[in-house]
């Protein structure tokens, strides 16, 4: 599961990285709480090399015929992405990376409060999210949208959720982007246990509309 997270590298600096095209319409960064519907980045592979581009976080279904016309696919289970209906053609052909720093995921107490975690890559690196793309035809025209998918958690994030963002390591960018050819499913595994750290940070990241560096902040007391 990916429900939130967080950007914070400018979007110069994600060009760079993944020596691709920015487009002029990207979302302003930094942005400590992305939320699903949320314009986010995404690399995408084409013949005139990868873009670096904005697209609706939530995958809107070819049939849907309103944004709210069926669930909303923030994420793609790697075990069934090439079976859904709505991810399978997706799955073969438009995959993505979605650009974070970091996720969100909420443990409970004993009396159902939730208790926010931030996790990161331990290396200090930027994710790199596998994600699936699809043009939405809208009333108003093609609607870029994607979804990230997710794998079992590994060990080290286990107690605190059982599902987690697919991490990909920078050599296995081209084969998700369908740029070394196929096999992309090989690469849909969770992250290794010490490639990702976490901490406890403040409630105030449970609300979607909470800004601000501050919500990535260790947790001292509360």
């Amino acid at each position: 599961m990916c429900g939130r997270f967080a950007v914070t590298l400018p979007s110069d600096a994600m060009a760079r990285l993944f020596a691709a095209q920015p487009a002029n319409d990207l979302p302003p960064v930094p942005n400590f709480n992305v939320c699903p519907t949320n314009q986010v980045h995404v690399v995408r592979a084409g013949e005139a090399g990868r873009r670096l581009l904005p697209m609706r976080w939530g995958f809107l279904a070819h049939w849907y015929k309103s944004a709210a016309d069926g669930p909303l696919l923030i994420n793609a289970r790697a075990e069934t992405l090439a079976e859904k209906p709505a991810f399978r053609a997706a799955c073969r052909g438009r995959r993505c990376i979605v650009v974070a720093n970091g996720f969100y995921e909420w443990t409970k107490t004993d009396e159902g409060a939730r208790l926010p975690w931030y996790i990161f890559r331990r290396d200090g690196a930027p994710l790199a999210f596998g994600g699936i793309w699809q043009d939405w035809s809208g009333p108003d025209g093609a609607v870029p949208t994607c979804a990230i998918v997710t794998t079992a958690a590994n060990t080290a994030l286990s107690p605190i959720h059982d599902r987690m963002p697919l991490v990909l390591e920078p050599a296995d960018w081209p084969l998700w982007l369908g740029e070394a050819g196929r096999g992309a499913a090989r690469l849909m595994q969770p992250a290794g246990e010490a490639a990702l750290t976490f901490h406890r940070v403040g409630r105030a990241v449970n609300s979607n509309r909470a800004t601000g560096a501050g919500l990535i902040e260790p947790l001292n007391a509360e």
